[in-house]
């Protein structure tokens, strides 16, 4: 592939990682047309797809807009199977080898730094076949491992405080890993063409990679099946999120040839947005992955830990009181262990929000702990106990009581919050970062959220009262 002189230089001297550059700039100044690139190798896009500035948010950097109507069905981006960065696991030489061997570190849940190490070996790469688009890629991140130690304070939310921890303490110890695999490596078979890494360049990788890959089919295995890979998409990643998208990834194979397309699914209007869904996902990986906000997100929830100190304290504050969360019955404590709340590999953290309000678990806890015998439970199985929609099933009076201790649990959880939410909104207008914007409006959705679960439950308990009294009355 020729490569300019101008692109050579940008790629022997690496730009720099930093967190205080605009979430506009490009890795370089003026970097190849993406579209022009993307046709040159075989890909498709359709002529009124254009790469424009997303002037209503800046923390969305670049997106794919409609220059003209465009009908339903119509085909926006094809990528050849070429085209997509994935990471190869398969060494064909001392550099890939010593990738595989670093990648073989990276945990599970943080597979985006397996797929950044790829991406950081390409960036180093002379004459790397994806240098047109990583140069297009951004040059920092809006996630919270570039906030500043204020803004990381300001989400004041200790769930996501922690994963964020977990995650830039991560990058130092691999930073130290890297650098020792490195050490003994000879020059032939640097993985990056000589250049050091530290945690900053791996968090960089790292972040482009989990706010821009999509998880695909890779190529069929032996036995007849694909597993999922993860895969950088040039161009379709400038797609931003919708829950109610606009445009679909359809994967086809064509004589052996894998091939990602993006078909519009509804009419796209002119000036319209091109829109994915990234998946139902909570604001915490919204903003841990994707570096930005949902508001008013249905899949949206807040973490508690079950405990019963905690149950203890809400259903006192609620005026149901009950021994049994400290002390449950021997038949209570049963149920408790088939729902994984007690025991040795217990998992306590349970959720309030989303699709379901109140996880089941803790749903079900709280109308068995409150319940006045074990002959009305025993009358109903584990799923109707966990379900919100099988009203009352042990009778008004434990469901009330259920409701108003989770009412109760969601002002305890309000209080551990340091600011209202009028003194965020207060904020927000006075031309703070733009990742204390950040900060602030995931921590006033989080306390939005708690507030809409307990004006839903209150809902709940009044049409439930007035069904007892209309029943008493009878």
């Amino acid at each position: 592939m020729a490569v300019s002189k101008i692109v050579l230089s940008s790629l022997i001297h690496i730009r720099p990682i930093t967190c205080a550059a605009s979430y506009h700039t490009r890795l370089v100044p003026h970097p190849p047309d993406l579209v022009k690139w993307v046709k040159k190798e075989g890909g498709f896009v359709h002529q009124a797809v254009k790469i424009f500035p997303q002037e209503d948010n800046e923390t969305y950097g670049l997106g794919l807009v409609a220059s003209q109507d465009i009908p339903k069905g119509s085909l926006l981006i094809a990528l050849p199977d070429h085209i997509p960065l994935n990471f190869e696991s398969d060494a064909g030489d001392g550099a890939d080898s010593v990738l595989v061997d670093l990648a073989s570190q990276v945990p599970e849940e943080l597979w985006a730094m397996k797929l950044g190490l790829k991406l950081l070996q390409e960036r180093a790469r002379l004459g790397s076949f994806w240098w047109p688009y990583i140069s297009n890629l951004p040059e920092t991140y809006s996630v919270p491992i570039f906030f500043q130690g204020e803004d990381i304070k300001n989400l004041q939310y200790a769930p996501l405080l922690y994963q964020v921890n977990k995650r830039c303490r991560f990058l130092l110890d691999f930073d130290q890993e890297v650098r020792r695999a490195l050490a003994s490596v000879k020059p032939n078979d640097h993985p990056f063409g000589g250049q050091e890494l530290n945690a900053s360049s791996l968090g960089w990788a790292m972040s482009a990679v989990s706010s821009r890959a999509f998880r695909l089919h890779g190529k069929k295995l032996a036995a007849g099946t694909r597993n999922g890979v993860p895969m950088m998409l040039p161009l379709i990643d400038m797609c931003n999120h919708s829950f109610n998208p606009n445009a679909q990834i359809i994967q086809e194979e064509d004589d052996s040839q894998l091939l990602i397309k993006v078909v519009a699914e509804t009419e796209i209007k002119q000036n319209d947005s091109l829109l994915l869904n990234y998946g139902c996902l909570s604001n915490d990986l919204f903003l841990l992955d994707y570096g930005f906000v949902m508001p008013s997100n249905p899949y949206d929830t807040i973490e508690l830990k079950y405990e019963g100190a905690l149950m203890d304290a809400a259903s006192m504050a609620a005026g149901v009181s009950s021994p049994n969360f400290s002390s449950p019955a021997a038949w209570q404590q049963q149920i408790l262990s088939q729902l994984n709340l007690v025991g040795e590999t217990a998992i306590v953290k349970v959720s309030l929000g989303g699709p379901e309000l109140v996880e089941g678990r803790l749903l079900a806890a709280l109308r068995v702990l409150l319940a006045s015998d074990s002959e009305t439970v025993q009358k109903h199985d584990l799923n109707t106990l966990q379900s919100l929609s099988a009203e009352a099933p042990l009778g008004i009076t434990n469901e009330v009581a259920v409701f108003l201790t989770i009412i109760a649990l969601c002002a305890i959880a309000l209080e551990h919050f340091p600011t209202k939410i009028m003194e965020d909104e207060s904020l927000l207008k006075q031309g703070v970062s733009a990742s204390t914007v950040l900060a602030i409006q995931f921590r006033i959705q989080k306390k939005t959220l708690i507030i809409d679960i307990m004006r839903n439950l209150s809902r709940r308990v009044k049409l439930l009262s007035s069904k007892e009294t209309t029943a008493t009355q009878d």
